[in-house]
């Protein structure tokens, strides 16, 4: 089954879109769970069926359920926010690979640092004024200078899960 999508400009519904985090700590014995309130984003679908767009994440947005965590994970240890407010994923090609398979191309960027990023998402749900993505992918924050690991409690990399919902500009 090939699904088609209709080209033109897209918005990213921030009501229906998820985008959490979740890392192995204290040796890993412990998953650190968090997902991101503040998010945005648009993209464009061209006549090729090609798609490039942009996702962004408030990184004070962060919420793990524990506001002493939250606050360190805000911190310059980790997201910076104070000196780098946004985390964004820039799309510079997102393509249908078959069935509901997307590949999608871009560009993450965290405190500051920008590192090439290939995502496969899956196509869950499209109609004429919405498309709904659903991605997990991992990210190695030490790329990013999120270095601090104190007594080595931390190894390994996020794993990010994003379900995306995009509705038509002009529907």
């Amino acid at each position: 089954m090939t699904v088609a999508v209709e080209t033109g400009l897209w918005q990213l519904d921030p009501a229906a879109t998820t985008v959490a985090l979740k890392h192995r700590t204290m040796w890993g014995l412990v998953t650190v769970k968090g997902a991101f309130s503040g998010v945005a984003g648009q993209g464009e679908v061209r006549p090729d069926g090609s798609a490039v767009g942009t996702v962004t994440l408030d990184a004070s947005s962060l919420d793990t359920k524990n506001a002493k965590r939250d606050e360190h994970l805000r911190s310059t240890d980790f997201l910076d926010a104070a000196n780098h407010p946004e985390l964004t994923f820039a799309v510079r090609g997102a393509e249908l690979r078959g069935g509901d398979t997307v590949q999608v191309d871009g560009q993450l960027t965290v405190r500051g640092v920008s590192r090439p990023q290939t995502v496969t998402a899956r196509l869950v749900g499209t109609d004429a004024t919405s498309v709904t993505l659903e991605a997990e992918f991992t990210v190695d924050r030490g790329q990013f200078g999120m270095t601090w690991n104190q007594l080595g409690m931390m190894r390994g990399v996020a794993t990010v899960t994003a379900t995306l919902r995009f509705t038509r500009k002009d529907a």
